[in-house]
């Protein structure tokens, strides 16, 4: 069932939180085993599940099209056992002129559980072409593409071509303070749906309490190192290094915290970024190709094994 709804935008939203809950459910037994059981937590995604079922409820309804430059700023990769998707924030810059846009642009795709890391990228690549563009450091031209009123572009391939090179620390310095973030609906005004992407600069990384934190003005902000994906060059030490930051502030326990999408560091003295979906549409990079070439060889065993079941 879930599989059958997967592909669907219209249902997607619905089937990946019935898939998870699905597994985590599953995972738990017996439940007598468990240390504590998740009630609250359970009971949440029970009801939101029931609550997207209300017609209208679930936010995918088209609010109008957008034509200009799209500029990602970086991608949040959120996955679990069965299923895996990419998110672009970015920032719009209509054709017409008119003031900057937050937008974001998802992509998912069931998967195997074996299937980690870079291989993540397999799946989702062949459904948007707007990961090439981001692992190549491109906008994108838009061309009558479908916009919900949150902000959430339903991407089309065919309404959208490769644009000029476009650096996400620039677009953040030069446009991300003038875009101005679409209104929430209310079902999904929870402090946990808070997304919002920031740059940050001039900060001093150190260690607090087990996990990382930038001193900005005086006052700490804890960085939530594990959100960030396996399934690309960023790692925490990379963070740590950094003089520049883009991110997505959230909140979380109580506190605001940021999950890093991209970093400036210094490298030989010279500065480099290092993004979280830099290999999103391939590499070249050395540790990239290794781990791309490890998922390759285990989808196509995969791949073997369920044609060997269908043959039977």
């Amino acid at each position: 069932v879930v599989s059958a709804m997967l592909p669907d935008p219209g249902l997607r939203r619905r089937a990946t939180l019935l898939d998870g809950f699905a597994a985590e459910l599953a995972a738990s037994c017996p439940g007598a085993t468990l240390e504590r059981v998740p009630v609250r937590r359970w009971a949440d995604l029970w009801s939101r599940a029931l609550l997207l079922t209300v017609p209208g409820s679930a936010g995918e309804r088209s609010d109008g099209s957008v034509t200009g430059r799209l500029l990602p700023l970086g991608v949040d990769v959120q996955e679990h056992a069965t299923a895996v998707q990419a998110q672009v924030h970015a920032v719009f810059e209509p054709a017409d002129g008119g003031a900057p846009r937050l937008v974001r642009a998802g992509v998912s795709a069931p998967k195997p559980d074996t299937v980690v890391g870079a291989g993540l990228w397999q799946l989702l690549r062949p459904r948007m072409s707007l990961l090439g563009a981001v692992s190549e450091g491109r906008s994108m031209e838009l061309d009558a593409m479908p916009v919900t009123a949150e902000g959430d572009l339903v991407w089309d391939d065919e309404r959208a071509r490769a644009g000029e090179p476009a650096d996400p620390f620039a677009t953040a310095r030069v446009r991300l303070s003038a875009a101005t973030a679409a209104p929430v609906v209310p079902l999904d005004r929870h402090p946990v749906r808070i997304a919002v992407p920031v740059l940050l600069e001039g900060y001093a990384a150190h260690s607090e309490e087990g996990g990382l934190a930038f001193d900005l003005a005086g006052r700490p902000l804890a960085v939530d190192t594990d959100r960030m994906p396996a399934a690309g060059p960023l790692t925490p030490e990379a963070v740590a290094a950094s003089h520049a930051c883009v991110g997505l502030l959230r909140w979380d326990a109580g506190e605001f915290l940021l999950q890093p999408l991209a970093v400036e560091t210094t490298v030989r003295k010279k500065t480099v970024a290092v993004h979280a979906g830099a290999w999103a549409g391939g590499t070249t990079d050395k540790a990239g190709v290794r781990a791309e070439k490890a998922a390759t060889d285990a989808v196509a065993v995969l791949r073997e094994r369920a044609g060997r079941l269908l043959r039977k």
